[in-house]
């Protein structure tokens, strides 16, 4: 990764660097932090460079989860109510903001990495998205893209109890929502930025503190998901060998 977190935190007027508890403490919080690895598409990274960026920006985005979790289980003694199969909040939550970055991420991975079991249904499903939850995503009660969920996903977690059915704790219960650490959330748009034209570092703190990437945010409902089911159709069409020289394998 290229990532310069020190012009950020100092450039931006944050000193506190991002593992400091509220009393400038580290220790304890980056101890015994699970992270899941990077994922890797090397075929694919080459093929799209701006795939890269959101893999780097998203590993940088899981680090911060990992070390805002234990800061949360040693601050509300309570621990995560998020386990998998859990699927409450992308059926209740009306608004789950993405970039375009990630939009393309999204699409890529629909298009050629969902596998072929979950392909049919993918499509049907967002031939068929209206405005309003279940994310669109959604198959049963997994992601069909979570290798390449937003980070508004990444970052949206609960501390003690189960959601009830319908409940968005962040309006219901805010002190059990996970809060994110903002020096790895500018770390990963510092990241991104040379997707959008962004590519000198001063631009790139600049564009931080102007909060540039939230003149970019879509409601993940309000996309036309219907052209991705057809794309995906029109993928699905073509032979072995189109595929494999559309992929760049």
């Amino acid at each position: 990764m290229f990532v310069l977190p020190y012009i950020i935190t100092t450039v931006c007027g944050r000193s506190r660097t991002s593992d400091d508890d509220e009393n400038g403490n580290t220790e304890g919080l980056t101890m015994n932090v699970s992270v899941p690895p990077r994922r890797a598409f090397p075929e694919d990274e080459t093929r799209l460079p701006w795939l890269a960026l959101l893999l780097d920006a998203y590993a940088v985005v899981d680090k911060g989860v990992g070390i805002a979790v234990n800061r949360g289980k040693r601050k509300l003694r309570k621990r995560p109510a998020c386990t998998e199969g859990c699927d409450t909040c992308c059926r209740a939550n009306t608004d789950i903001p993405t970039y375009p970055l990630e939009l393309a991420g999204m699409t890529w991975y629909a298009i050629e990495k969902v596998q072929e079991s979950d392909r049919t249904a993918l499509r049907e499903q967002l031939s068929s998205q209206g405005e309003t939850p279940p994310c669109p995503f959604l198959l049963g009660n997994s992601c069909a893209v979570y290798p390449v969920r937003p980070i508004a996903c990444r970052q949206f977690i609960v501390f003690g109890k189960s959601c009830s059915s319908g409940e968005d704790p962040f309006y219901t219960r805010r002190e059990d929502v996970l809060t994110p650490i903002r020096d790895y959330t500018d770390e990963a748009i510092f990241i991104m930025l040379p997707f959008y034209g962004i590519t000198r570092d001063h631009d790139k703190v600049n564009a931080i503190k102007n909060n540039f990437m939230h003149t970019k945010v879509q409601n993940i409902f309000s996309c036309n998901w219907i052209s991705l089911a057809e794309r995906m159709s029109s993928f699905d069409a073509l032979g072995s060998e189109d595929r494999r020289k559309r992929s760049g394998v």
